[in-house]
């Protein structure tokens, strides 16, 4: 045989027990069971709650419009002003109205000086009647006549009070404490009841907050409580509202249900509530959107597993539960709301089932995998 043939042959030989050790090594590796960390199901009482959209809406909400004619000859009130009830916001001119004031005034001493001359006219003609000395019609008519002067004095009076009335609307007043928007008047301008709104005045504090429930929900709310739809609102156990700004600050006070409709919409298929907020710190607008939640009552015992757990795929939500024999089984559940890191499962697991929380995308359904607890480092 040639001197290098054997050379070779001899290399090959060497060569070929690390070859078969290394694949020997790489199959073991290969073959060795996945790691994955695993969390055990776990029962625990929650305060279930939901979130809603909700829509701050003030209780008491105005247009502030002249309820008389005339130049405006003061604007007493500042763009977005706070303002008691009963503060003069405008000041029309009231001359004409203190004229026209005086005016019914007179007109009053006139008719009450014609009322007493009638009643002295039919006091003589009756006396006459008596004597013979006149015809039983001129008492008849005397009488007309004092009947006509009392007419007189009360619509002398009833005018009185109407110029009383509008010498008082030359004041314009806020119906109540709250905050004016944007003037739309200036001194000197003229305003009438036909004029737009002069400025409106929005009540701050406390304040309304709209959110509408589902069906379901609010159907969960009243089994809950025991209760009817009207006498939620009165109920010592109805659930507390909670709202969070758009900034994502939670306020610290929360809010009662004050009103619930009476129908569902037919299109949304949800029914409409208000919820009565003190709003000290004036912190709710009217108009501004808002997250609302409820809370339920009383806690209730409810199955947990973290929410990395959680999968989804075309037929819905499932884990993956590690078993005695330590193989992966699919398992689709039915998942609730979600409570911090956790996710409530309603249906499909059992407390003390392990699921695999990480790892997941080195496993599959029907393999054996090396399970540690989650938060636990390998020994």
């Amino acid at each position: 045989m040639h001197p290098v043939t054997n050379l070779r042959s001899y290399l090959v030989v060497l060569c070929l027990p690390v070859w078969i050790s290394g694949h020997g090594a790489i199959a073991q590796e290969q073959a060795a069971p996945p790691k994955v960390s695993i969390a055990a199901a776990y029962s625990k009482e929650i305060i279930e709650e939901a979130s809603f959209i909700g829509e701050g809406e003030a209780i008491d909400q105005v247009d502030i419009v002249a309820r008389v004619s005339g130049f405006v000859e003061a604007v007493l009130v500042e763009d977005g002003a706070t303002v008691q009830k009963d503060d003069i916001l405008f000041q029309i001119e009231p001359d004409s109205y203190s004229a026209t004031l005086a005016a019914r005034k007179a007109d009053l001493a006139k008719a009450q000086a014609d009322l007493e001359l009638a009643g002295i006219e039919y006091e003589r003609k009756k006396e006459l009647l008596a004597r013979g000395s006149a015809p039983e019609s001129e008492r008849d008519i005397a009488r007309a006549n004092e009947l006509g002067a009392e007419a007189s004095v009360q619509a002398a009076q009833a005018a009185i009070r109407q110029a009383e009335l509008d010498l008082s609307y030359t004041e314009i007043r806020a119906p109540f404490s709250g905050r004016v928007g944007r003037l739309s008047v200036s001194e000197g301008e003229l305003v009438s009841p036909s004029t737009s709104s002069l400025v409106t005045l929005v009540r701050e504090a406390p304040i309304y907050v709209r959110f509408s429930l589902s069906e379901k929900q609010l159907a969960n709310v009243l089994q809950d409580l025991d209760t009817s739809a009207a006498e939620l609102t009165k109920s010592d156990q109805s659930p507390a509202v909670h709202a969070t700004l758009p900034n994502g600050t939670t306020l610290e006070e929360s809010g009662k249900v004050v009103f619930i409709d009476n129908r569902i919409s037919p299109t949304t298929g949800t029914i409409a509530l208000l919820a009565e907020f003190k709003n000290e710190r004036k912190q709710i607008i009217d108009g501004a959107f808002l997250q609302v939640r409820i809370e339920a009552p009383e806690p209730t015992l409810r199955l947990l597993v973290p929410q990395a757990a959680l999968q989804r795929d075309q037929r819905g939500d499932f884990v993956l539960v590690v078993n005695a024999q330590q193989m992966v089984e699919q398992r689709y559940i039915e998942a609730g709301d979600q409570v911090g890191t956790e996710i409530i499962v309603n249906e499909g697991l059992q407390e003390g089932e392990s699921v695999i929380v990480e790892g997941l995308q080195r496993v599959r359904p029907g393999v054996q995998v090396d399970a540690i607890l989650a938060g636990q480092q390998e020994g």
